[in-house]
């Protein structure tokens, strides 16, 4: 693949992103907010302030600051994953631009956000301990980098095995040793249960999925986006039957 090609891709790797960022923050915004502001009145009413002085106003922050990371992060996920796919497209199977790019975000999905959010789950305001949330934080990262890099030798144990078991049990193969080892790790890496007595259940796991389905939107628009993008850029047109009878490309049509 020349560097025109990378050069494109990577742009609609990042207008892809942009597409799933704005997708993701109406979620974000019509599921998410509401859960936010219930935790913080709920934070108010026991007596504890909210992070101390109030740098940037609450409606600044649920709108524009949501606006302004949302957006700005669906764009740099866009373009690493269009980077990703650069690699990826032909080395990992016989999949076109198009299922490539799904399971690029399908991957992604998985290992960034899911994988780690089962062990380390988003809080909102009023959970967790000030005193904690440095190490929650890297131990969250730290599980992200874990995850992906497994997953990486997972892909490549997977073919290493291919030969010898076939492409099925070779993916189920390398599939089980991921989850072993995921497994391993979600067992000696601590866990914290910083939940009040009296934080809402309810409100709680509401707040969770609304965080899962903010990735889960943002992931699947981009890997549709970004595959329909790639489709049209990488797969010759079809061709056009010419007046005596040949075929030649729209491509060379429209430059003759």
């Amino acid at each position: 693949m020349n560097s025109i090609s990378v050069r494109a891709l990577l742009v609609r790797g990042m207008l892809a992103g942009l597409a799933a960022g704005a997708l993701a923050l109406a979620v974000a915004y019509f599921l998410g907010e509401s859960r936010v502001d219930a935790a913080i009145a709920l934070e108010e009413a026991h007596g504890h302030e909210h992070g101390g002085e109030e740098l940037v106003s609450r409606t600044m922050q649920s709108t524009a600051g949501l606006a302004t990371g949302v957006l700005v992060f669906g764009v740099a996920i866009g373009g690493i994953a269009a980077l990703v796919f650069c690699y990826a497209l032909g080395r990992i199977g016989r999949f076109g631009p198009r299922a490539t790019a799904a399971l690029i975000a399908f991957g992604a999905l998985l290992t960034v956000y899911v994988v780690p959010f089962l062990k380390y789950p988003a809080n909102p305001p009023a959970v967790g301990h000030p005193d904690t949330i440095g190490q929650r934080t890297t131990l969250f990262f730290l599980m992200v980098v874990l995850s992906v890099l497994l997953a990486v030798a997972a892909v490549i144990f997977g073919k290493r095995l291919a030969p010898r078991l076939g492409n099925w049990n070779a993916s189920i193969a390398a599939s089980a040793a991921y989850v072993l080892v995921i497994g391993l790790a979600y067992a000696f890496l601590p866990s914290f249960n910083e939940v009040g007595k009296g934080f809402p259940a309810s409100l709680l796991w509401e707040f969770r999925l609304a965080t899962l389905a903010v990735q889960a939107t943002l992931w699947t628009t981009f890997g549709l986006v970004f595959g329909y993008l790639t489709e049209r850029l990488l797969v010759p047109k079809a061709g056009t039957v010419t007046a005596g009878g040949g075929t030649t490309s729209h491509a060379t049509a429209a430059a003759s």
